[in-house]
């Protein structure tokens, strides 16, 4: 996730923030969250962040202290087209910008299937696990020649695993 805080020069008075949902060209999401902070700290807007949640498309999130510096900071801007007209509160987007920590259930061994292209329905032995990246290193079963091959954890799902097989041996 893309997140870009501001700094001000203010006190440290308590201000209202609002939580705003700007459209954008899905694809162009980092680019006009670095030109929308650009601009409102060239005009010295009242912008607070501007964030590019993980999985997202096409929109970003602004916090700023009222509508019109949010209109403002996002003006006549390449890629971006336009507010939406309700605010948000930050309960509602709190699982798209704090990390999760989910406990992940795939170990070095295990028999998975490939959900997702250019893999789709082939079977594979993981073979190594970077939870950091959320990502594993499989062997495809049907290969002639073991190839590792890395994918993102959302793309595969778990269909044997290796302490059942011992289990079944005895």
């Amino acid at each position: 996730m893309l997140c870009l805080r501001l700094e001000h020069e203010r006190g440290r008075e308590l201000r209202i923030k609002m939580i705003f949902i700007i459209k954008v060209t899905t694809n162009k999401e980092e680019r006009a969250v670095e030109m929308i902070a650009e601009k409102a700290q060239k005009k010295n807007l009242n912008v607070y962040s501007v964030s590019r949640p993980h999985g997202l498309r096409g929109y970003v999130l602004l916090e700023a202290e009222d509508r019109e510096s949010a209109e403002e900071a996002a003006y006549d801007l390449p890629y971006v087209k336009g507010i939406i007209g309700k605010t948000i509160e930050y309960e509602e987007i709190k699982n798209m910008i704090e990390p999760s920590v989910e406990s992940i259930n795939i170990n070095e061994g295990d028999i998975v299937e490939i959900i997702a292209e250019p893999f789709k329905k082939e079977k594979a032995k993981v073979l190594r696990i970077d939870k950091q990246k959320e990502e594993v290193v499989v062997s495809l079963l049907g290969a002639a020649v073991p190839l590792p091959v890395t994918i993102k954890m959302d793309n595969i799902k778990v269909i044997r695993r290796e302490d059942m097989e011992e289990e079944n041996v005895r």
